[in-house]
C-alpha cells in the first residue's frame, strides 16, 4: 500500500481537522434526526414545530391514517400509510423536517472531508466505506472519530520522527 508522501503532511493535517468537525456535527445531527424519528413514527406520533400559534418550540400531534398498522412505517413503501402533520396549520417551523435536511447536507460535507482524508492517507477503498458508515449508525461518527484521529497523528508523528533521524543516519554512514 502506498504511504503519504511527507509534503503532504500539512494538508494531512488541515484535512484531519475537517474530518474531526464534520464528524462531530453530523453525529450530532445523526442523533437529532434518530430522536425525531422515534417521536414521530412511535406510538406518540409527535413532531417539533418552532414558532406558530404554538409559541417558541413546541409539539404537534402527527396524525396517522387508517390504513396504518403497528408495522406499516417499518415495510418500504409503508403499505399506503400516511401520517399528516397537524403543526402546519398552526403557522410553525417544522424543525423535525430542517434536521431531516440538515442531516443530509452536513453528510455531504462530511462525505467530502472523510474522502479528503482517505485520498490524502492513501488508505484502502474498504476503510472510505467504514467511515461513510459513520453518518448513518448513529453513535459511529463519535468512535469512528476518535479513533481515526488517533490513529493519523500517531503515523505523522512516527513519520516525521521517521524522516528527522534519516539525514542523521546518513551522514554517519559517512
Amino acid at each position: 500500500m502506498p504511504e503519504p508522501k511527507a509534503a503532504s503532511f500539512p494538508k494531512i493535517r488541515g484535512a484531519l481537522r475537517f474530518y474531526q468537525i464534520a464528524s462531530v456535527i453530523t453525529g450530532v445531527m445523526l442523533l437529532l434526526l434518530l430522536a425525531e424519528m422515534i417521536l414521530k413514527y412511535s406510538p406518540t406520533h409527535i413532531e417539533l414545530f418552532a414558532g406558530g400559534d404554538g409559541g417558541f418550540l413546541w409539539f404537534a400531534p402527527v396524525i396517522v391514517g387508517d390504513g396504518c398498522q403497528w408495522y406499516s412505517l417499518f415495510v418500504p413503501g409503508g403499505m399506503g400509510c400516511d401520517l399528516e402533520s397537524t403543526g402546519q396549520t398552526a403557522g410553525g417551523a417544522n424543525i423535525s423536517l430542517l434536521i431531516l435536511v440538515a442531516h443530509g447536507w452536513f453528510y455531504v460535507v462530511y462525505l467530502f472531508a472523510i474522502f479528503r482524508l482517505w485520498s490524502l492517507m492513501r488508505w484502502p477503498f474498504g476503510r472510505f466505506i467504514m467511515l461513510a458508515l459513520g453518518g448513518v449508525i448513529p453513535a459511529l461518527s463519535f468512535i469512528m472519530e476518535v479513533r481515526v484521529s488517533r490513529e493519523v497523528k500517531a503515523y505523522l508523528a512516527s513519520r516525521e520522527a521517521a524522516l528527522a533521524a534519516e539525514p542523521q543516519t546518513q551522514e554517519a554512514a559517512r
